[in-house]
């Protein structure tokens, strides 16, 4: 925090010269900004690299610094042409946006689908990319498909249902999911799913074009009844789940319904497309095994990522599947992106391969529980009416049932202006939703500021 406020400082500064000089003026010295603000070089350094970004300042090797030309505004343009051009806005990116968007400074935050940066493993992900990037093999281009030792890991993980041959590296969960919806279906027909899901599915549904048929699921997952007669209903060939620690609900599909799961697929001769996001995030006791590991006929399409367990920047996961459709698979992945780059794919073998793994996976379910119960605890004292009967054995979210008639959208802007970020629940569902919720992440924030989120965000709560 420090660091971060002597650099605006010194930003600061060399924006007042810059307004103040004319175009071509030498800026003061390394030296000379390091004994003025007392920081260090790398503090001047990074503040001037802001202002060369921004256009503002340019460096001459061995000179100095100095103030840039100014930029003439440029004309005027006329862009309604393309408002004819374009048509209609694609379904889905505004519930995306507001899933991603940053909280402002000093909003505390219940929202969120990666790790807080105090749980994520910096030190041990930047010790592997620095390996991986003096390398010279990890800069060439490489299989299409991916490594195959990265490949392989992912193929293992999975249960041994699957062999690196039928595994695609891609970069991150969102580009998995998006390429396996347009590469197994066509525009107009329709996808399962359960309700609530991930809104990412969601979006990415309808970009392709799908037409998206909720199936009720509840704390044991899925439905299986409600499984099958979707398939009878709709002819679907598609249902998207997931089967551990759904996001947002929690849910882990019961161990009783896995094999109804997967005769109601394949008695429809479906695929189900499974989400492993959470395969890494088990707080309470041992995660069953993916569908994929007991999937002989090939109904299974398994995606795994590596972002929600490490860190955003990790853009990694793998998607797998067998036969035919994988082969429609790899097809797709390479007509999007080609391969992903090579040196992120050897950082994140060896921080997979190394004893950091594991030592960041012990500590990260230590973490999470923590946290988790701090949340909880803090509903008990401010809003014990939205504790959750059932908690999820892990994830990152808690999804909170609100009192009936009350505006969940409403409820998360008045909790934004009392300085706390939540999610409404309304946009993870396809349909209509039966209940209001809100979805509360418990990994966004430390233990100790949960009771003060959940204090502001009574506040917000109508009485």
């Amino acid at each position: 925090m420090n660091d971060g406020s002597a650099t605006d400082r010194v930003v600061q500064h060399l924006r007042g010269l810059v307004t103040a000089s004319a175009p071509g003026a030498q800026l003061p010295s390394v030296r000379e900004l390091t004994a003025h603000h007392r920081v260090s070089p790398v503090t001047v350094a990074e503040a001037t690299r802001r202002l060369v970004a921004d256009g503002l300042v340019e460096t001459r090797s061995g000179r100095g610094s100095f103030v840039a030309a100014r930029r003439a505004d440029p004309p005027r343009a006329d862009l309604s042409w393309q408002t004819v051009a374009l048509g209609s806005r694609p379904a889905g990116e505004e519930e995306m946006q507001a899933l991603l968007v940053l909280p402002p400074a000093g909003t505390l935050a219940l929202s969120g689908g990666y790790l807080d940066p105090d749980l994520q493993p910096a030190a041990a992900l930047g010790a592997a990319l620095a390996r991986a990037a003096r390398q010279p093999a990890a800069w060439h281009r490489g299989p299409v498909e991916g490594r195959a030792d990265l490949r392989a890991w992912f193929a293992r993980a999975a249960g041994g249902g699957l062999r690196a041959e039928d595994m695609v590296i891609c970069p991150g969960g969102q580009a998995a999911l998006s390429s396996t919806l347009r590469a197994l279906s066509t525009p107009g027909d329709t996808l399962l799913v359960e309700s609530p899901t991930y809104l990412g599915a969601l979006a990415a549904a309808r970009a392709a074009g799908l037409r998206v048929v909720p199936v009720p699921a509840d704390v044991d997952g899925v439905r299986p009844d409600q499984l099958a007669a979707a398939f009878a209903r709709t002819g679907a060939r598609l249902f998207y789940c997931q089967p551990l620690h759904a996001n947002p609900h929690g849910a882990t599909l019961a161990p009783a319904r896995r094999a109804a799961v997967a005769e109601a697929v394949r008695d429809a001769g479906a695929f189900v497309v499974e989400d492993d996001y959470a395969r890494d995030l088990t707080i309470d006791g041992e995660a069953p095994p993916p569908l994929a590991a007991d999937d002989p006929d090939g109904h299974v399409v398994y995606l795994r990522s590596l972002t929600k367990p490490v860190a955003p920047g990790l853009r990694i996961a793998a998607l797998g599947a067998r036969g035919p459709a994988g082969a429609r698979l790899r097809a797709a992945r390479l007509l999007d992106d080609l391969f992903v780059a090579g040196p992120l794919q050897q950082a994140a073998l060896e921080f997979l391969t190394a004893p950091a793994w594991d030592r960041h996976r012990r500590a990260l379910r230590t973490e999470l529980r923590a946290r988790r119960e701090a949340l909880l605890a803090a509903l008990d004292r401010h809003l014990p009416s939205l504790t959750p009967r059932d908690v999820p054995r892990g994830g990152l979210h808690l999804w909170v049932r609100l009192p009936d008639g009350t505006d969940d959208v409403a409820v998360t802007t008045a909790a934004a202006a009392a300085g706390v970020t939540v999610f409404p629940g309304r946009p993870w569902h396809a349909a209509e939703p039966p209940a209001p919720h809100l979805r509360l992440t418990y990994a966004a924030a430390p233990p100790a500021l949960m009771d003060e989120a959940v204090r502001r965000l009574a506040t917000a709560l109508p009485h």
